[in-house]
């Protein structure tokens, strides 16, 4: 059974020196998304923090779950070295504004979640496989296609995030994803969000208002360069 936290519970979490349940790995993690955390309970977005206490091997460290109008932010790092791995990929100077950054990613999917716009399109936007997929894949191709538009728009408002509040470190931020997605995942699959992070190279021209709000901008833009 996964621990439920609370938002502001875990935010108090990640800035103790211990809580119940939660391992050194876990509160590492969390204590960097903590500006995060505070940002949506601000927004009073519904989002809840789930802690899986047993091993989940080869699952994504953190991730976005949407059960019962509610955001779930979910940990999965008990017996899953990948947890640690990531952390090793990152310069220490970078660790937090990173952290958030992931962090804001998985924000943008609940704000796509809590719109009812997750894997849909704008209407001028027609989602068809080229001619030369085959029948038998096609299905499999436009649901390959939704999950990456929705990643493109999660490292969009990551990056979003990055440039309001760690502007210093946007170019090499900007740099360590595009490393990410061009180096650990294959061309052409759902984390292949090469498109929108092309676009991001310059940063945003607007953030203060909403990061959610500056990275649909792009997204659309993406939209094409994606096809």
């Amino acid at each position: 059974r996964a621990i439920a936290v609370h938002v502001a519970a875990a935010f108090w979490a990640a800035n103790s020196a211990a809580a119940v349940d939660l391992t050194a790995l876990e509160l590492r993690w969390l204590h960097g998304a903590a500006p995060v955390l505070a940002y949506a309970r601000e927004q009073r977005l519904p989002l809840d923090v789930v802690v899986q206490p047993q091993p989940t091997p080869g699952a994504s460290p953190l991730a976005l779950g949407f059960v019962g109008g509610r955001c779930k932010l979910v940990l999965s790092m008990r017996g899953n070295p990948e947890a640690q791995a990531v952390l090793d990929r990152i310069e220490p100077a970078m660790m937090n504004a990173t952290l958030e950054l992931m962090a804001a990613h998985e924000l943008g999917h609940c704000r796509r979640y809590l719109d009812g716009a997750w894997t849909t399109l704008p209407s001028r936007f027609v989602a068809e496989p080229p001619v030369d997929v085959p029948p038998e894949q096609r299905e499999a191709y436009r649901q390959m296609r939704a999950v990456r538009r929705e990643e493109g728009f999660g490292d969009l408002v990551g990056l979003a995030w990055v440039q309001a509040h760690h502007p210093q470190h946007y170019a090499r931020l900007h740099a360590w994803l595009l490393a990410e997605r061009s180096t650990s995942r294959r061309v052409g699959t759902h984390h292949d969000t090469l498109a929108w992070l092309r676009l991001a190279g310059s940063g945003f021209e607007v953030v203060r208002s909403s990061i959610f709000g500056a990275a649909s901008t792009l997204w659309t833009e993406g939209l094409l360069a994606d096809d």
